[in-house]
């Protein structure tokens, strides 16, 4: 049996500072894109939470080049755009797109510059690789208690605001005829997610965050569609495939090609994806017991 062990378990795994830390910071943020993305994929808006993400790069790369944490600018990045966002677009979906489209093209450019003055100054060698790809075993410091502050605003958010904005989610119009200020609430869901997408692309980077948020969501919205559920699934689905994904990376370093260790974002990314292709293998619940049954709409409607 110790044998086994020591075949999945490389020497120093179990006692290894930068493992505990990423252990708890990956599952914690984990499980906030979980419950996040569920309603994310309920909004429709996975094109805003893929937009928030790349735009979080301007958030990173300007943290780099200022000299402070790479956390710190990809939280100021989110909440500004997802904010932008949401102003700039109105409670119809596609004009959420349009507007959505219109903060990427105009941010993405400023992206891009910033992370050329990045790669191309000699203090800030391998940003790029943080940026894009993250880099969870470097989390230290001060950086896990800040992580675990944020995730912790944003699963308290939402809890306040859950049932007003399920039913929003699901009818904006019949949650405008029951008083709630729908417009203020999209607001306020669109900071939680642009905060949500900033921590996740602490754990694998700006490119593939989107993953993180929207793939374990739209696995677990496959296998039930209450979205308690859903939102519980969808946070243990990606917390086991952080978890996962930290040991495969840990692994790794006796690895080819290179035999320096293989990214986090890679196993975690391809665990979620794996983990969806799996989910199309179950039955479909049947229609009536959707979340968007007319009795559903009602039962949440009667208790905002």
């Amino acid at each position: 049996m110790s044998g086994v062990l020591n075949s999945i378990f490389e020497p120093g795994f179990f006692s290894s500072g930068p493992v505990h830390a990423a252990l708890l910071t990956g599952a914690v943020v984990a499980a906030v894109s979980g419950a996040v993305g569920v309603f994310t994929v309920l909004r429709s808006q996975s094109f805003a939470g893929h937009s928030l993400s790349d735009l979080g790069t301007l958030g990173g790369s300007g943290a780099f080049l200022l000299g402070v944490g790479p956390l710190w600018g990809f939280i100021t990045a989110g909440v500004v755009v997802g904010g932008a966002m949401d102003l700039a677009g109105s409670q119809r979906r596609n004009s959420r797109d349009v507007a959505t489209g219109i903060v990427l093209g105009a941010v993405l450019g400023l992206s891009a510059l910033l992370l050329y003055f990045d790669t191309t100054s000699s203090s800030t060698t391998g940003v790029t690789v943080t940026v894009l790809f993250g880099s969870l075993f470097a989390v230290s410091g001060f950086t896990v208690p800040a992580t675990l502050a944020f995730a912790g605003l944003g699963l308290s958010a939402l809890a306040l605001c859950y049932r007003p904005l399920l039913l929003s989610s699901v009818s904006s119009d019949l949650a405008a005829a029951r008083g709630i200020r729908v417009r203020l609430l999209g607001l306020v869901f669109m900071i939680v997610m642009g905060v949500t997408v900033a921590l996740s692309s602490l754990i694998v980077g700006t490119i593939l965050s989107p993953a993180l948020l929207i793939g374990p969501a739209a696995t677990a919205l496959r296998l039930t569609r209450r979205p308690l559920a859903a939102m519980g699934l969808a946070a243990a689905l990606g917390a086991g495939a952080t978890w996962l994904g930290i040991l495969l990376a840990y692994d790794s370093y006796h690895w080819p090609p290179i035999g320096d260790g293989w990214p986090v974002s890679s196993f975690v990314v391809a665990l979620i994806f794996l983990a969806y292709l799996l989910s199309a293998l179950r039955k479909p619940e049947r229609r009536t017991e959707t979340v968007y049954s007319e009795n559903t709409v009602h039962a949440v409607s009667g208790a905002v």
